[in-house]
């Protein structure tokens, strides 16, 4: 009988391990049940919870610019470090804004001619120069296109309370059927472009009023609109498969927001779940307690970032606190029933942009457009943990942790394996003993260490 061995791939700070791997370990049979004086992760693949989509970031204007500023052989590398499958992250969930965002190089939209109700002028062309290429590229790296996601950040002014695309506004409500019907021509454009869509969320941060493109809506606003044009606008042009996601903001308001649109049989049998972000404060209970209400919904994770406020990237560039910020997040949001986590900026230049209202935040992989240099920064390695093991089609199995230090989450994969992602944020490294169906093998990991272990079930 062939002896069960243990995989383990590290990262961790004052080394050179980055996503390495390291020597393999052999399990043993566990002599004593009995407590003992070291830490233990028990994985139990009996008990099985969510179903992972995937992992990725968001595609921007920003994003997509920065690379084309980039030497092509350095833009070939961070295409292969987020999309190939066998030597990079295998991102295979993105997002995508439909028309402008902050992270656009200026407001626009597909719809610039006011008062067009019927959209006869709707085009795609400000895609064309650097979105649509990018995803198309991201796509061949990948080897298929995969699960793509639009959210918006504003209409187009002309349809808003205010006539601008930044500082917040509101739908007009008789531009509503335009709005509704501005998703699936988006959608449609798209698809004659070879770029597929899995799903879309309603609104980026609808509670938010930022200096940027941003659109306020209530909860119960969301709600009837969902309702009463977006959901069947999107049946009646044939993408009622798409998964549409409500909120799409932070976890402090996710159960309030999604309560009124989940109760309404009529709003809810249109939305797939809720999509949420991470600006304000952790609440993870918050995640939970949408899951434990409304179980057959589903929660993604649709943006995340350091922040740069002030607008000075310095204080974040190489910063181990950062991936570790990612990293807890990840984990707890998964063993909250997330089913999905999504980044943001996949890359940003030198300064943390390009930005129109100067917004700059970090990004796992920082492109000197100057130098024509990549950067990866401390959040590229971490992701990676979860996104190169943990497979779509996934299902989350009980790990658990006899100690704080370790944070731990445990997956089975559709292929057989076990991928088990351990986390130590402490100045100390920690001896464990991974336990599994009666086995046991030997585990250390460092001080501000995030390693990666696999095995056959």
């Amino acid at each position: 009988m062939t002896q069960k061995t243990l995989s383990i791939t590290l990262t961790a700070r004052d080394t050179v391990d980055r996503l390495t791997p390291q020597s393999p370990v052999a399990f043993a049979a566990v002599a004593d049940t009995s407590f003992a004086a070291a830490a233990a992760v028990t994985v139990d693949t009996t008990h099985r919870f969510q179903t992972v989509e995937g992992f990725g970031g968001a595609i921007t204007e920003s994003t997509a610019v920065t690379l084309q500023k980039m030497p092509e052989a350095a833009r070939r590398e961070i295409l292969r470090a987020y999309f190939d499958p066998a030597v990079g992250h295998g991102y295979n969930l993105c997002r995508v804004h439909m028309n402008s965002c902050d992270f656009s190089t200026g407001n626009y939209s597909c719809s610039e001619v006011a008062e067009d109700f019927e959209l006869k002028h709707f085009q795609i062309n400000r895609d064309r120069k650097a979105l649509l290429p990018l995803i198309k590229d991201a796509f061949a790296v990948a080897g298929a296109p995969f699960k793509l996601f639009l959210s918006p950040w504003s209409p187009p002014a002309w349809m808003k309370t205010t006539g601008e695309m930044n500082h917040g506004g509101k739908l007009r409500p008789d531009c509503r059927d335009a709005w509704a019907t501005h998703y699936c021509r988006f959608i449609e454009e798209y698809g004659k472009e070879g770029v597929p869509f899995w799903g879309l969320t309603v609104q980026n941060e609808p509670a938010a009023k930022q200096r940027w493109d941003s659109c306020l809506y209530t909860a119960e606003e969301e709600r009837d609109f969902v309702r009463d044009h977006l959901g069947p606008a999107l049946h009646r042009d044939g993408f009622g498969h798409l998964k549409l996601m409500i909120w799409d903001h932070n976890r402090d308001y996710m159960f309030e927001r999604a309560q009124p649109v989940f109760d309404d049989p009529a709003a809810a049998k249109y939305v797939w779940g809720t999509a949420f972000h991470w600006y304000v404060g952790d609440h993870f209970d918050n995640v939970q307690a949408v899951h434990d209400a409304w179980p057959d919904k589903q929660l993604l994770f649709s943006e995340g970032c350091q922040e740069c406020w002030g607008g000075d990237l310095t204080p974040w560039f190489n910063a181990w606190q950062v991936g570790e910020r990612y990293g807890r997040s990840v984990i707890q949001d998964l063993n909250h029933w997330t089913v999905g986590w999504v980044d943001w900026n996949l890359v940003l230049d030198e300064v943390g942009g390009p930005n129109h209202v100067g917004n700059y935040c970090s990004a796992p992989i920082l492109a000197d457009t100057k130098t024509g240099k990549v950067h990866y920064q401390s959040s590229y390695w971490y992701l990676g943990h979860f996104s190169r093991f943990i497979q779509a089609g996934a299902r989350r199995v009980t790990g658990v942790s006899t100690r704080d230090e370790l944070e731990t989450t445990a997956f089975l994969n559709p292929d057989g394996t076990v991928a088990v992602v351990i986390m130590n944020r402490t100045e100390n490294s920690i001896r464990f003993d991974l336990k599994y169906n009666g086995l046991t093998a030997p585990v250390r990991i460092p001080a501000r260490a995030i390693q990666t272990l696999t095995f056959a079930a």
